[in-house]
């Protein structure tokens, strides 16, 4: 039979598998960026909060603020990376407003998390001091990821179109949340349960988005194209 230990890793090590996928599924959209060499009606918002969550979870897990967190360093600093270089395409292929408060904000998110982390690792001098501020903090930064699509929910309600809301980012999404929800309550860790139970609700209303608006989508797409054709071919019998 496995102990709390073994099952609490296992369900790491499966959270692990299904953030990854969750950090990677938003590639597609990457793509089309690049090929359009446009960010279209694409939010920074999701990213810049993943980027900062996945920093802040990070410094939670490290030994000298919570012990036997392993697994949660590995996943956030490889979302961390990851992050960076959407942010990077973000920045690439947004016009100059944007790009600005892109960068600002990257900013101001990089300089709270040095200051955090030096306060915590020369101010507060046990771990579970240190966890305590850090979880906190991170159940912020892990409701701010989850919440951050609102905004792109927003637009499929009133465009009554998921043509920017990525269909793997919202499954996954609720992945992740069902799976780190169950890693917190074998050994109940408060700091990753809260966030994560209210990500698996978030993502689960994203899903019930998609599947009522996909079918609007797939007619207003196609509309789109016969339009695009018929322009073409106007043009071509005026020359």
């Amino acid at each position: 039979m496995l102990s709390k230990d073994d099952a609490r890793t296992a369900v790491g090590i499966i959270g692990n598998i299904i953030a990854l996928i969750l950090f990677l599924s938003p590639a597609p959209a990457f793509y089309q960026m690049w090929k359009k060499k446009s960010v279209e009606q694409y939010s920074a918002a999701p990213y810049l909060a993943t980027f900062v969550n996945c920093g802040l979870w990070v410094l939670y897990g490290l030994p000298m603020v919570h012990p036997h967190s392993t697994l949660v360093v590995t996943i956030n600093g490889s979302g961390f990376v990851i992050e960076i270089v959407y942010l990077s395409l973000f920045l690439i292929y947004s016009d100059k407003k944007k790009r600005l408060r892109v960068v600002l904000i990257v900013a101001a998110e990089c300089l709270f998390m040095a200051v955090l982390a030096l306060l915590v690792l020369t101010l507060a001098h046990s771990t579970k001091v240190r966890s305590a501020i850090v979880g906190s903090i991170c159940m912020v930064g892990n409701t701010m990821m989850y919440a951050a699509p609102l905004a792109v929910m927003k637009l499929v309600i009133t465009s009554r179109s998921v043509e920017f809301m990525p269909f793997f980012l919202s499954l996954f999404s609720f992945l992740n949340g069902i799976s780190w929800t169950a890693y917190a309550l074998i050994r109940f860790d408060p700091f990753i349960v809260a966030p994560n139970g209210m990500g698996a609700v978030l993502g689960l209303a994203q899903l019930i988005l998609y599947a009522t608006f996909y079918k609007s989508t797939q007619r207003m797409m196609a509309e789109r194209k016969v339009n695009s054709e018929v322009g073409m071919v106007e043009k071509s019998i005026k020359k």
